[in-house]
């Protein structure tokens, strides 16, 4: 049997997923977590007299540690399943990836098992954002220093 033949038989036989129903749970996953988000930081603006915009950090914080947490308890795989790309995409995902490598490798060693491989998947993520946050940084000075956009 060709290459072509095959690829044509793999197709007749291989389900077709449900795209429209992935796309709704993921969304309705990943709106959940941001609602959880928005009333974490509601509840720093009302009873922490936080800002809106100071808000932003300590509630970050908690989402991240709330997702360690349900990750450590083996809930947060169980919302991933559920949710997808919904459960990958928000920032409780990254908290996710972290300590799941923590814990792939906890029989290894602390140093050598969790120490070596606790930012394997989440260490681009870091490299990248803290990249992206200095070219825009960059590009926001350039852009003050040449009077277009004013501070």
């Amino acid at each position: 049997m060709d290459k072509d033949k095959y690829a044509k038989l793999e197709q007749g036989i291989t389900p077709k997923p449900p795209l429209l129903k992935n796309m709704i749970k993921a969304f309705l996953v990943g709106g959940t977590i941001c609602l959880i988000a928005q009333f974490i930081a509601l509840f720093y603006m009302t009873f922490f007299d936080f800002t809106e915009r100071t808000a932003s950090n300590p509630t970050v914080a908690t989402m991240i540690f709330i997702s360690m947490l349900l990750t450590g308890f083996g809930l947060y795989k169980k919302i991933g399943q559920v949710g997808g790309a919904g459960a990958a995409v928000p920032i409780t995902g990254f908290g996710n990836a972290v300590v799941s490598a923590a814990i792939e490798h906890k029989s290894e060693g602390y140093v050598l098992g969790v120490g070596g491989n606790i930012f394997k998947l989440a260490g681009s993520v870091i490299v990248y954002g803290v990249f992206s946050a200095f070219l825009v940084a960059l590009i926001k000075t350039i852009l003050v220093k040449m009077g277009v956009v004013s501070w």
